[in-house]
């Protein structure tokens, strides 16, 4: 099924709530608390992507990746938020339906956000993950992110968790 790479709009924001939702209560089990993941409400990150979409994108992009003209996933990318005063760029999420896993649809949008970042002038990039996310990080590092041994641990939405952080550099 193709994967049409498109940017986001206020329209979207309801369908990426709900990725957003699905997404991280497959991928998180046993890294997050289960009883945050059951509480998550696509309803509320719904609202969280409404108030996101409603501001200026330009140096933020907001993508949607679409099979079937029904968005399967998301991501969002710009300048490095732990170190603003450097060159480099940040891939900030980038979540996929659990049903269109291994679709392309990831794939599509990470190509997408190498190409942004790039056109946005950054000559690397760096992603913040957490540790026992095996599967986003295969999927980085066939697409030739590295770890670079930075470490910390961050609050997502109201659960602190440890992440790695990995850099690329750009097309």
């Amino acid at each position: 099924m193709p994967v049409v790479v498109r940017a986001a709009t206020l329209a979207d924001a309801e369908a990426i709530g709900r990725v957003h939702v699905l997404a991280w209560q497959a991928a998180y089990v046993g890294q997050m608390p289960q009883k945050y993941l059951d509480g998550l409400d696509a309803d509320e990150r719904a609202s969280h992507w409404r108030r996101v979409l409603s501001t200026s994108r330009e140096h933020a992009p907001v993508l949607v990746g679409e099979t079937a003209g029904e968005v399967a996933g998301f991501a969002t990318f710009g300048p490095a938020r732990d170190d603003p005063d450097t060159s480099d760029g940040e891939l900030y999420v980038v979540n996929v339906r659990p049903d269109r896993w291994g679709s392309g649809v990831g794939g599509a949008l990470l190509a997408a956000v190498h190409a942004g970042l790039a056109g946005l002038g950054y000559r690397s990039a760096v992603l913040w993950v957490l540790p026992g996310n095996q599967r986003a990080r295969a999927v980085y590092e066939h697409l030739g992110w590295r770890l670079d041994g930075a470490e910390r641990t961050d609050e997502a939405f109201g659960v602190l968790v440890p992440e790695v952080r990995y850099r690329r550099p750009m097309p």
